[in-house]
């Protein structure tokens, strides 16, 4: 092959070196695996950051392409709007999702999962400051008390003085008497999207879409009931485990108790 003697031995003694990203490979793998496929290389650098890891985002995804690790991706949603019943309250949040402080701008919405024939569905209530779950309810039908119970387990959280406003779509249940009254006597301002205006409420529908990726899509579940168990679990793990790139590598929980130790 006409190749220098040096170049041959250079080759074989760099073969046998170590990578140099040993460690940091198996650190990465770890993490990968530990959240179940969840986590890109954004979430990744920041969580390997947390760990005292210090690496370029560039080359942990550069990393994370070598050893074919990658985070799963997105899509539907359940309508729930049935035409003019009801009164429509006014779009008061008006697309602006950044909230200074927890409690000061509430989002909600409803969606839907089947399983085996069987439909669950799930009402979060969302905090636009750190897109914590509030509270939350499942069931296996989509009648008011899946979004009054919600909305009652929310209020309870309160903390002080905070009235939060609390936006949601068209849908039929916000649009409900029982359910606008139950806002009413709290002192919390209702506030809808615009008719078939999907981006008027797009923190609830990144939650919906997330979630789905994450723990629904692509898995299997024998019922409704292991599905219902699954959805718990997942929503106790985005709260406390799972950390999020805009709230600088800390997770809601974390990211809500600095802002009361700070106040």
């Amino acid at each position: 092959m006409k190749m220098a003697r040096s170049v041959f031995y250079y080759q074989i003694q760099a073969c046998h070196k170590p990578d140099a990203y040993e460690h940091e490979l198996e650190v990465i793998r770890s993490i990968y695996h530990e959240h179940e496929g969840r986590y890109g290389y954004r979430r990744i650098h920041l969580e390997l950051r947390n760990r005292g890891i210090k690496l370029n985002h560039k080359t942990v995804q550069r990393l994370m392409t070598r050893q074919g690790l990658k985070s799963t991706m997105r899509p539907k949603k359940y309508r729930a709007y049935r035409g003019e019943a009801g009164r429509a309250a006014p779009n008061i949040l008006e697309r602006d999702f950044k909230a200074t402080k927890p409690d000061e701008k509430w989002v909600t919405d409803v969606t839907e999962f089947k399983v085996k024939g069987q439909k669950v569905y799930l009402s979060p209530i969302v905090d636009l400051f750190n897109q914590e779950v509030i509270s939350f309810r499942l069931a296996k039908n989509a009648r008011l008390p899946l979004v009054t119970g919600m909305l009652k387990d929310a209020i309870k959280k309160l903390r002080g003085h905070s009235r939060p406003i609390v936006h949601s779509d068209q849908g039929w249940q916000y649009r409900h008497k029982a359910y606008q009254k139950q806002l009413a006597n709290c002192g919390l301002a209702q506030s809808m999207s615009r008719k078939g205006n999907c981006l008027d409420n797009a923190v609830a529908e990144n939650f919906f879409a997330l979630l789905k990726t994450e723990m629904y899509h692509g898995k299997s579940f024998k019922d409704a009931d292991e599905l219902i168990e699954k959805i718990k679990g997942y929503i106790e793990y985005y709260n406390t485990k799972r950390i999020k790139v805009k709230l600088k590598g800390l997770t809601p929980i974390e990211y809500r108790n600095q802002a009361l130790q700070a106040a």
